[in-house]
């Protein structure tokens, strides 16, 4: 049985209803990555940081920041319950059984997030963790979680019941439109990616369900660990542009700075193999990546496209791999950046039959909730929690969008000469 979620949302009296009840209520890659850096490079000291990147959504105004720094202290409070503990280190992910190794799973079991820096500046907040990477890294997620789902509730706050009822049968309404769409184009292989920028936790695991019901084996599994856990689904996930973003700031000049990528990627490959040997070339440049990427990356199961024009992307990795003499119908392409239906159906025509693809659906997918209420107040909106410094050196990321660029000036330009950027296509973000 599902939750009445007007119901619930109307039902909030009590001094503190937690939006993240468990430290598994995170993406599965957020979990790989941290091994990795865990064994890797365990005592960098960086710093993360929330980057609003829709202005235009004054969270300070929206948020009480008393409602906020409770939501934050609780997570700190959160330790691995035994169930959890006991998921991780017997799962089977991706046909591998013990994928968390013994040392990882005590450092996790006894973790204690570290402290935020919070501050109001107009009318937004500046929210800031520092410390060892390992422990660092895993605010990410539930921090965007919080905000996401904090803004979503202020602007239900003011709604009347039967008012909610009819918002979420309108929204459920919506999605299960999309999912018939979908199930119309054929063999289309949905994941959920939706944890980060979701309206709320039970409106996540609402359309989980819902899209599994409606696509059968064709969703192939969530990024959230904890509803996959409860729902019995693959968790999905490989790594992030964090793992090149830190270890490109602690290259020590132009050439270290080049390699850095393929750094990341030797150490992956030490721990991981299959379907988990998924290249995020887009950091820097997909076009410079692969350009110059090592013979032995070839070998690797796929590509995960998140910048820039998907086509053009995918395009590029399919003449990549002919030019090193791989059969792109043998590789996976798993598209992930602010996808929908259209998006996900035009891709899917183009590609089917010259790759392996499949389509990490996001934002999209469980915070779609545009044209629901008055002046769009549910709108999703772009919120990133992203390293901004790696022992005290900054980090850069450059996309194939300009607009998602970030760090400072002069190490942007510096990076875009390193690694040979020309001119790119500005596109909107929209989530």
């Amino acid at each position: 049985m599902t939750t009445d979620l007007a119901s619930r949302v109307y039902s909030h009296r009590w001094k503190i209803d937690p939006i993240v009840r468990s430290l598994i209520d995170t993406d599965f890659y957020k979990l790989l990555m941290a091994q990795s850096v865990f064994h890797n490079k365990p005592n960098v000291h960086v710093v993360f940081s929330l980057i609003n990147r829709s202005k235009d959504v004054p969270l300070a105004d929206l948020i009480d920041e008393g409602e906020l720094r409770a939501q934050l202290d609780h997570i700190r409070t959160l330790k691995l319950s035994r169930g959890e503990s006991t998921w991780l280190r017997g799962n089977m992910f991706y046909g591998k059984r013990s994928m968390f190794r013994p040392d990882f799973m005590e450092w996790f079991e006894n973790l204690t997030l570290p402290p935020y820096h919070l501050e109001r500046v107009g009318d937004q907040y500046e929210l800031s963790f520092e410390g060892d990477w390992p422990a660092v890294m895993m605010w990410e997620v539930p921090a965007l979680s919080i905000l996401m789902e904090l803004r979503s509730r202020a602007v239900l706050q003011s709604m009347a019941k039967f008012e909610l009822q009819i918002l979420y049968a309108r929204a459920m309404t919506h999605l299960w439109q999309k999912v018939e769409r979908l199930r119309a184009i054929g063999d289309v292989q949905i994941a959920d990616f939706g944890t980060r920028r979701r309206h709320s936790f039970l409106w996540q695991d609402w359309c989980v369900q819902a899209v599994k019901e409606g696509l059968g084996d064709n969703f192939v599994g969530t990024s959230n660990c904890l509803i996959a856990k409860n729902r019995e689904l693959e968790a999905i996930g490989t790594n992030a542009h964090e793992l090149p973003m830190v270890y490109s700031a602690l290259a020590e000049g132009d050439t270290a700075l080049a390699n850095a990528p393929y750094r990341v990627l030797e150490d992956w490959q030490r721990e991981h193999d299959g379907n988990l040997r998924i290249i995020l070339p887009d950091t820097y440049g997909t076009k410079g990546f692969l350009e110059h990427a090592p013979d032995w990356l070839t070998g690797w199961t796929g590509i995960r496209i998140d910048s820039g024009h998907p086509a053009d992307a995918a395009e590029a990795a399919i003449a990549w791999w002919q030019q090193r003499g791989e059969d792109p119908r043998e590789k996976r392409i798993i598209f992930s950046d602010g996808l929908d239906v259209d998006q996900i159906d035009t891709l899917f025509h183009r590609f089917n039959d010259r790759a392996r693809i499949s389509f990490g659906w996001g934002t999209l997918l469980t915070n779609d909730f545009r044209d629901l209420v008055p002046d769009n107040r549910l709108a999703p909106f772009s919120l990133v929690c992203k390293a901004i410094s790696a022992n005290g050196r900054p980090t850069v990321k450059l996309s194939d969008n300009p607009n998602k660029a970030m760090g400072p000036k002069d190490e942007i330009e510096r990076y875009k000469r390193v690694f040979g950027v020309g001119d790119q296509v500005a596109q909107k973000v929209v989530v």
